[in-house]
């Protein structure tokens, strides 16, 4: 039975490395047939951290509509220069637990390696927008530096690629990482993050299932989608290759003000995503980065959603809702109710 994943004719380039993306801000409003004068951020701050979208997830967005929640996700705000009181840089305290080689200890049993800074699509609430990728980048130097820090540590038995996005590199670097590290006895579950697979679904190809198919690691591809409009056709064929892999697939969402933040929505999100062989996994309060202050909804109104959901769906489909501390063992998860925990 062909799983998806038969060889495809070699090419020195994947097709995913060519795949055409929006960088201006003009260009955006055009394609989508939007008032040209929507503010945004002025040059020298956008600079920091450039607006980039793949056409392919832009071709998702409803034209003519300011509101639409794909677009929301990715529009360079102008309220992103609005300082906010408790917003910091570092969000939920990498740099803190931050090792040479781009490794980061924060829970025991399992480290998350910063595979790279590069992502196919900068989402405007990203809480490692303000980084330093140029001094933490595991992919330079081979990845010697992070697997001598894995293997040395008995203790880890799961290692977390993430970024960025750890499908922003080649899969033959991928490949040459996830082959050493199955040479480290102690290590079991590989864990993969990404959103690319599904703005840029093309990106999960024969070079990636190949792979993900081989490793001895039993595997869990942890992707991000905040709303169901983001589930087209091809994001679906993309899903059913990555599930041909043996992977479990899993689904964390950051909930978002304007974008998600209604039960209905958050409902339709679980259904469609289960329909796709993922599982509904996280829902992220807003990690409080400087310049997503306009995204947060407040944990009563998250509390009374997940109570909403509870209520409409079987418990299978009710992601767990959590909040990211700086410092703490686990992610703190809150129930619908103070006192039902």
């Amino acid at each position: 039975m062909d799983d998806g994943c038969a060889p495809r004719p070699a090419d020195p380039i994947a097709g995913w490395q060519r795949a055409p993306h929006v960088t201006r801000p003009a260009e955006l409003l055009a394609i989508l047939k939007l008032d040209p004068a929507l503010p945004t951020l002025a040059f020298d701050r956008l600079r920091e951290f450039p607006l980039r979208v793949p056409l392919s997830f832009v071709a998702r967005m409803r034209k003519g509509d300011p509101r639409d929640p794909l677009f929301l996700q990715v529009w360079p705000s102008a309220l992103e220069a609005r300082a906010t009181p408790g917003y910091a840089r570092d969000a939920v305290g990498d740099l803190a637990s931050l090792k040479p080689g781009g490794l980061i200890h924060k829970y025991r049993g399992r480290a998350l390696v910063i595979a790279t800074g590069a992502c196919a699509i900068h989402c405007r609430y990203c809480f490692r927008r303000h980084f330093p990728y140029g001094a933490a980048l595991a992919a330079r130097g081979s990845f010697r530096e992070t697997l001598a820090q894995l293997a040395a540590d008995p203790t880890l038995e799961e290692v977390i690629l993430s970024g960025g996005d750890p499908l922003s590199l080649t899969d033959d670097k991928l490949a040459a990482f996830v082959a050493e590290l199955e040479r480290i006895p102690h290590v079991r579950r590989l864990r993969l993050h990404t959103r690319t697979a599904i703005v840029l679904p093309q990106r999960v190809d024969a070079g990636l299932c190949g792979w993900l198919g081989r490793t001895r690691l039993t595997k869990a591809i942890v992707v991000h989608v905040n709303h169901a409009n983001e589930l087209d056709g091809e994001v679906a064929a993309a899903l059913a290759r990555l599930r041909a892999t043996g992977a479990t697939l899993l689904n964390q969402s950051v909930l978002l003000a304007g974008v998600n933040d209604d039960a209905q929505t958050l409902a339709a999100l679980s259904v469609r995503l289960f329909e796709l062989g993922v599982l509904p996994y996280y829902l992220h309060l807003l990690d409080r980065v400087q310049g997503a202050g306009h995204f947060e909804v407040s944990e009563t109104t998250a509390r009374a959603l997940l109570k909403e959901l509870a209520a409409r769906l079987p418990g299978y489909l009710v992601p767990r809702l959590a909040r990211e501390e700086a410092g703490a063992p686990a992610k703190t998860l809150l129930s619908w109710s103070a006192t039902n925990r």
